[in-house]
Parts: structure tokens; sequence; C-alpha cells
């Protein structure tokens, strides 16, 4: 025996009244408790579809799906942070190395001025305000996604919404890097090594919430084959 496509259909609604959110997430365990409901009607054929569904369930154990969500999550993540490890390597190749030279020395020889700490929260200030308006024109755009395609992917929520949490970091310790930065920029290894830092952070930045959601469509499109806006 075989599932009909309405058990299917209800197999997906099973899985979204236990909190499983995207799409893939629950296509895998749709695939998954399907076949274990067809290899119960082979050794059971008067066994009803909800008592398998309940078997299949109770398989995944006390937490259910929250382990499967888990590690899905953990997966999508490492997918995420090597497309970032991809596109800033790209900064540190010809013809983009000379732009992150450039944009090393302008913090260099700012954070080397008798102001530094005023360049500093300015540099910072202007990358959370920045950072902030990406994240709410991308967030729309994200929403503006999900209605025409009224599926939610879970590295499609990464793209478009991982980026916020490094803003919210970024706003929490500037008080704190104010207040003990007036010291530290008398120090050479330390101008060197925060001119590094920020380098890489505005970088970061400016991958993560300009480059890699316009590459979103090529993403999606190579992570899931499924997938169609």
């Amino acid at each position: 025996m075989t599932l009909s496509k309405s058990q299917i259909q209800d197999l997906y609604a099973f899985t979204r009244a236990h909190f499983v959110e995207h799409y893939d997430l629950q296509t895998e365990l749709v695939d998954h408790l399907a076949n274990d409901i067809e290899d119960m009607w082979m050794q059971n054929p008067r066994l009803s579809f909800e008592e398998a569904r309940e078997k299949a369930f109770k398989k995944f154990g006390v937490f259910g799906f929250m382990e499967p969500i888990e590690q899905k999550a953990k997966a999508m993540n490492r997918r995420y942070l090597k497309y970032l490890w991809t596109e800033l390597k790209e900064w540190f190749t010809l013809p983009k190395l000379m732009a992150t030279v450039l944009l090393f020395l302008i913090f260099y020889f700012s954070f080397s001025s008798s102001i530094a700490s005023y360049f500093m929260l300015g540099f910072y200030l202007l990358i959370a305000v920045w950072s902030f308006y990406k994240s709410i024109q991308l967030n729309r755009q994200f929403r503006r996604r999900k209605e025409i395609s009224d599926k939610k992917w879970m590295l499609e929520e990464m793209i478009f919404k991982q980026a916020g949490f490094s803003r919210l970091l970024l706003l929490s310790q500037l008080p704190t890097w104010y207040n003990i930065s007036g010291k530290l920029f008398s120090n050479f290894y330390f101008i060197i090594g925060f001119s590094v830092f920020t380098t890489l952070f505005f970088l970061w930045m400016y991958i993560s919430l300009e480059i890699i959601p316009q590459k979103a469509e090529e993403l999606l499109n190579e992570t899931y084959p499924e997938f169609s806006l």
C-alpha cells in the first residue's frame, strides 16, 4: 500500500501542527513518516493511517521533531557560513583586494588620529544605522516572498534575517568600546588589530546584507532543487 495525496497532505499538516515551520524540513519529515507508514502496512495492512502515523511519530522520541529541527538548523547555518566565507575570500583576491586594502588604510589612519575614539564611534554608528535600514528592507522582502510562495524555507529565512543579530550585538557593545578606546588607541598594535577587525566586520556585514540576498535565487535553487519562487 502507498499513501494517497490527501494522506501526504495530512502529514504536512501534522508536521506543521508539531511546530515544524519550514517547508524543506517538513518535506524531509513527511518522506520519513510516509516510508515508515508504508513499511508498517506491509506488515499489518489492517492498521489505520492515523494509528500508523502515531506509531511513526513516536519513533522520534519524547521531544518529537525538536531534534530534527535542531539538526536541520545546524546544517543550514553551516551552509550559510560557507557562503559567507566563499564571498569573503573573494575580497582578498584581485581586483577586490585593492578595495579591501583601501578600506583598511582608511580605518588605520582614522584610528591613528588624535580623535580616533570619535572616528570609531562614527564608523560603527554608520554601520549600525545602515544595517538597521537594510534589515528592515530585507524583512519586508522576505515577507513579500513568503506571500508569493506560501512556503517558508530555512535557508531563505537565514539569508534575509541572519545579519540582524550582528547589528544587535554591535549596538550593545558600542558604549563599552567607546569607554576603553581612549587608552588603547595609543597602542600601535591595537590600532593595527582593530583596523583589521573593523575591515573584516564591515565586509561581513556588506556580504550578509547586500551580496548574499542578491544571490538568494541562485543559492536557494542550488540547495533546494524543488525551490521555485
